[in-house]
């Protein structure tokens, strides 16, 4: 695997017309961690994403793989893999052909195919033609075909759409296992749920311009703990968890949404009034809540989706 390296983009805009895509944003994107790359409808991340892979060309500022335009990347499939939404491919290709012309492209043998589609889990289907393949089945291929260089860095724009829930779940060991490995991840994505389950760190946008970047779990902190709760004794827990001053909310038939405790600390009041628990997790929508209380729930604008270079 080629060594994961940073992304850096520094004072980054461009205008498509009338409309600024992506004003004078500045990020970084660190090795060996998933970051979320988020933000509302047409804020700008699409454009960004085809910055970062010199198919857009910004009006200022810079955008670099390890100091490096990629552009300027000698070997840029041994770099930097990407799979952006929508990406096409031959319908009369089998999985495994395509990912063996891809392989040649970036100069690597063809014999680590076979290993690829074992790995998105496309084994079964690799002599299938791709014109019969589901919309998920193409995502796992996209993913393949990143990986087909061994980059060090992986640009993944909506990975989890079109897959069903048991492939989102894999997905997300998926997305681990890349970090794990020392590469660079940055996943675009709307599944707030699910960046909360697999992102280290956020960079959220709006209208083209930086809102935060920081680690997930100092996002969450700062946003306060929820916690989802189901019990058949929701009136005693409720009071006692509000004694201790967190907020419940009844939210279902035998159901409370804690805010401002934990797990723990919802779990020792059900234990100290000898309240039943049938259900105690961590409630995910606390990315969710910090998303709109940082951008709002009517800041969408229009993003152009430029097919070529621009």
């Amino acid at each position: 695997m080629s060594d994961g390296v940073p992304l850096t983009v520094e004072g980054v805009s461009k205008r498509f017309g009338d409309v600024r895509a992506v004003d004078d944003l500045s990020f970084t994107v660190a090795p060996g961690r998933v970051t979320g790359f988020l933000g509302p409808n047409g804020a700008g991340k699409t454009t960004m994403m085809r910055i970062l892979l010199g198919l857009v060309r910004p009006d200022t500022g810079t955008a670099t793989v390890g100091a490096v335009p990629y552009a300027q990347l000698t070997r840029p499939l041994r770099v930097v893999g990407a799979a952006l939404e929508g990406g096409g491919f031959h319908p009369g290709r089998t999985a495994r052909h395509h990912l063996a012309i891809v392989a040649r492209e970036a100069g690597m043998p063809t014999s680590g195919v076979d290993a690829l589609l074992d790995r998105v889990g496309l084994t079964d289907a690799a002599d299938r033609r791709v014109g019969g393949f589901s919309h998920g089945m193409r995502q796992r291929l996209g993913l393949a075909t990143a990986l087909v260089g061994d980059p060090g860095v992986v640009l993944l724009d909506e990975p989890a759409n079109g897959l069903d829930p048991a492939g989102i779940a894999w997905l997300r060991q998926f997305l681990r296992w890349m970090a794990g490995d020392g590469r660079t991840v940055l996943v675009s994505s709307h599944q707030l749920a699910e960046v909360a389950q697999g992102a280290d760190d956020v960079v959220i946008i709006d209208h083209g311009r930086l809102v935060r970047q920081q680690p997930l779990a100092d996002l969450l902190t700062s946003s306060g703990p929820r916690v989802q709760v189901a019990s058949p004794d929701t009136d005693r827990l409720a009071a006692e968890l509000v004694s201790r001053g967190a907020t419940a909310t009844v939210v279902g038939p035998a159901e409370l949404r804690v805010e401002g405790a934990t797990a723990a600390e919802v779990g020792e009041a059900a234990a100290r009034i000898g309240a039943v628990l049938h259900r105690l997790v961590d409630d995910h929508s606390g990315l969710e809540q910090a998303f709109l209380d940082l951008v709002g729930p009517d800041s969408a604008v229009s993003e152009p989706r430029p097919e070529g270079p621009s």
